[in-house]
């Protein structure tokens, strides 16, 4: 009689540990990214982790909003479809607000505002100070992007365009491109962290076009973006959003 009591009491705490363990489960946010994008989102060579300022700030958020993230690897062209699909439920990758994107995606409230320029040969820092000095020159840039998109504006240019930008970088070093058009962070990012890169290639002080990041959710899933916009905004209340820029912006 002893030891049925025993099992009895050993299979109540079993049930009430297992349904204590239901109630703390988290939904999973899964997050597309395309980690060519330092310091936005890159891969560390030695943790082999998924790093970068998007990535520090969408685990906060989505922690905050009370998820478990998991962040998954693609390329820029896909993320978008891979959301509209449901293969993902968030877009972190540097991605600019447009209004041709906004027909397709919901983004969240912006946290970064950014600006295109142009990485090019310091030998050729003279010729090249707009982007109207690029006219009927050979641009290299990265599929997707608004870096793309302004480089194809670009009277006379003839575009190569490639999945990632370090691709788009070893065009300008082979002398391929005269230019790599692309977000202005970015290029000061791949300078500063490839010294025999930066004794080559220079970044004029000209920056174009204005943009904002924001993080994407499927056209409609209002449930989703408000929570991710509540926990950005008690994050940025907190001073928790400028501790990851100081992280990656003013170190």
């Amino acid at each position: 009689m002893q030891f049925k009591k025993i099992v009895l009491c050993a299979c109540a705490a079993a049930t009430l540990a297992i349904g204590s363990a239901a109630a703390q489960a988290r939904d999973l946010l899964r997050v597309g990214t395309e980690p060519t994008f330092a310091p936005f989102e890159f891969l560390d060579t030695q943790t082999k982790d998924y790093t970068g300022f998007d990535m520090d700030l969408i685990r906060a958020v989505g922690q905050k909003a009370g998820f478990d993230v998991q962040i998954l690897n693609m390329g820029f062209d896909a993320l978008i479809p891979a959301l509209m699909t449901g293969n993902v439920d968030v877009v972190a990758a540097g991605v600019s607000i447009t209004p041709e994107r906004q027909k397709r995606v919901d983004f969240t409230t912006p946290y970064y505002t950014s600006g295109l320029s142009m990485l090019i040969h310091r030998t050729d820092a003279e010729k090249f100070k707009t982007f109207d000095d690029l006219k009927n020159q050979r641009l290299a840039v990265q599929i997707g992007t608004t870096g793309a998109d302004k480089a194809k504006d670009i009277q006379g240019a003839k575009v190569s365009s490639f999945n990632t930008t370090s691709e788009a970088f070893m065009d300008l070093l082979s002398h391929n491109a005269s230019a790599v058009v692309l977000d202005r962070p970015v290029l000061a990012y791949y300078l500063k962290n490839q010294p025999k890169a930066a004794q080559q290639l220079t970044i004029p002080p000209y920056i174009a076009d204005a943009e904002e990041f924001g993080f994407c959710v499927k056209k409609g899933n209002t449930a989703l973006l408000d929570k991710l916009n509540k926990a950005y905004a008690e994050l940025k209340a907190s001073g928790e959003v400028d501790k990851i820029y100081k992280k990656w912006f003013q170190e």
